[in-house]
């Protein structure tokens, strides 16, 4: 038995549908095996504030559909300084963590990276509505995401058609449109623009402009928040930078919405998901996707798999090196985005 072995878990980053049901089945499946499971308060804070919860399964039961995170959630990078990473490190072994279990995106994992690199036991659970980590296939509250973002453009279309609008909908995805492309597939949407490709504004227009011509007097467009106009900057709300670098993202909608207008002559209206597509309760399909991978976490500790992340691959949860998602942003495959422009006029 591994009865005196403590395992911690941490959920860092932005929130995600499917948090908890990893929470739930590492919680479970850690019992199984006999060890104890402690949650680490609100990401890597948690471990420079040595903030830990007891969790045992009463404490996981009915969270299974609820989204968000039982444990709370923090941009924290934990080497800002040598210093800082020092204490971390020297907090988690006073702690007496045997292991980490660390559920986030390509920060939070990155941090994990380091601290294998440095001798701490870790396991990674890709998590990020954003689908952009790589070496998985599909991240759990993706597919929530998409379904949130392709119910709100199915609403959308009713009014763009009663008023005859251009109506563009901005969604999350800082460097890959894998949203934008799947719920703008799903959705029907007119023009789908991604990171992946710099927005050439005459061209849009044209699209609508034969759709006028063909009698469909509105249109939909659905952008990625990180997309940008060809020949200018990335569109940003804030300039100021989070412990990971990065600046808040949001504008580019309202900004393709006044080029749009100006050389059409078309009234144009932006709607921006923002936060909504990250709330709520997430799908089955996250729902399970989130528990094999919280299970397939505990079965990396149990084999002492340290250094790794688990990552769906075709049908099946894989182990990977940890490194795997420093290498590079998963972008969006162009066989997928290329069917966007099937139904472009």
């Amino acid at each position: 038995m591994n009865g005196e072995k403590v395992i911690g878990i941490l959920t860092g980053g932005g929130d995600c549908p499917g948090l908890n049901a990893v929470i739930r089945a590492v919680v479970w499946q850690g019992y199984r095996y006999g060890y104890k499971i402690v949650g680490i308060k609100n990401g890597w804070k948690g471990v420079l504030e040595k903030a830990l919860m007891p969790l045992e399964r009463k404490d996981v039961a009915g969270i299974l559909h609820r989204g968000g995170t039982i444990l709370g959630t923090s941009r924290t990078n934990i080497f800002k300084d040598e210093e800082t990473a020092n204490t971390a490190i020297q907090n988690i072994k006073e702690m007496g963590l045997y292991a980490i279990v660390a559920v986030g995106g390509e920060d939070t994992l990155s941090v994990a990276y380091k601290l294998s690199q440095r001798g701490i036991n870790v396991v990674g659970v890709p998590k990020t509505i954003d689908n952009d980590i790589m070496g998985t296939d599909f991240t759990f509250g993706f597919d929530t995401a998409v379904s949130i973002a392709t119910e709100a453009i199915d609403r959308i279309h009713t009014t763009a058609e009663s008023h005859n609008r251009v109506l563009i909908v901005e969604v999350m995805g800082r460097h890959a449109g894998w949203i934008a492309t799947y719920s703008g597939l799903a959705g029907g949407a007119d023009v789908v623009l991604v990171p992946e490709h710099p927005i050439i504004v005459e061209d849009v227009c044209n699209i609508i402009k034969r759709r006028r011509e063909a009698g469909k007097y509105f249109s939909i467009i659905v952008v990625a928040e990180g997309a940008t106009i060809k020949g200018e900057d990335v569109v940003v709300a804030s300039k100021k930078k989070d412990a990971f670098g990065h600046v808040q993202l949001g504008g580019i909608g309202q900004r393709l919405a006044e080029l749009i207008e100006k050389q059409t002559g078309f009234e144009t209206r932006v709607t921006v998901l923002g936060h909504i597509q990250r709330g709520g309760t997430p799908t089955a399909y996250d729902r399970v996707l989130a528990t094999r991978y919280g299970v397939a976490a505990m079965e990396c500790v149990k084999q002492e798999m340290f250094g790794k992340m688990v990552a769906l691959q075709g049908k099946d949860i894989n182990v990977i090196p940890l490194s795997t998602m420093t290498k590079d942003i998963k972008k969006v495959d162009e066989s997928i985005y290329n069917l966007t422009k099937v139904f472009e006029y």
